[in-house]
């Protein structure tokens, strides 16, 4: 006859690993589309902050909490690995799925200053294929989004057309004057 301690002992571990291979395919699920992941250094946090944070999040960001290891074996031979230093620790992993990085970063910005969490900070991140360590979130976070880029795009694009077209207008309008003073002179 077994015991119960025993037969609790031998169908828990197919079970954790069950769970853990699980949460690692859910990991790799959320990096096929990911553009940026960022590790942010979590301890102290409670289940509300936690919520609170993933509610301030935009719709093209996911905030996990998973074990480190579960992190570095999904990360393992992608274009992520480079993150394997900043997987120390107590982390939660912020998956952003748009090109649009700075309003990604804000809500949990504003979440530190908020709760006033200057230790609980991003502990680095990956962003097309370059590791940016806890400094160098500055230039994450001051970076155009999609929209400026396209607003500044423009502009350089239509700046040359609109100096063009004054310049047609003056030399159509020169034209005109030079037209009119001409018929003038007939008259006279």
């Amino acid at each position: 006859m077994t015991s119960v301690r025993s037969a609790a002992a031998t169908t828990l571990p197919p079970i954790r690993a069950a769970l853990a291979r699980s949460k690692r395919e859910s990991i790799k699920r959320e990096l096929e589309s990911c553009q940026m992941l960022a590790g942010i250094w979590c301890h102290g946090l409670n289940v509300r902050q936690l919520q609170s944070i993933r509610a301030s999040l935009p719709s093209s960001s996911k905030l996990l909490v998973a074990k480190n290891s579960l992190v570095e074996k999904a990360i393992e031979g992608t274009k992520w690995e480079v993150l394997k230093p900043c997987a120390k620790g107590m982390n939660a992993w912020l998956f952003v799925h748009s090109d649009e990085i700075p309003p990604a970063i804000k809500p949990y910005r504003d979440f530190q200053k908020e709760w006033k969490l200057a230790l609980n900070d991003f502990t680095g991140a990956v962003y097309e294929g370059k590791l940016y360590g806890p400094d160098d979130f500055q230039a994450l976070e001051t970076m155009p989004t999609r929209m400026e880029s396209y607003r500044f795009l423009l502009g350089c694009l239509q700046s040359p057309a609109v100096s063009l077209l004054g310049l047609l207008q003056t030399k159509t309008q020169e034209d005109g004057s030079a037209e009119a003073a001409g018929v003038d002179a007939d008259k006279n």
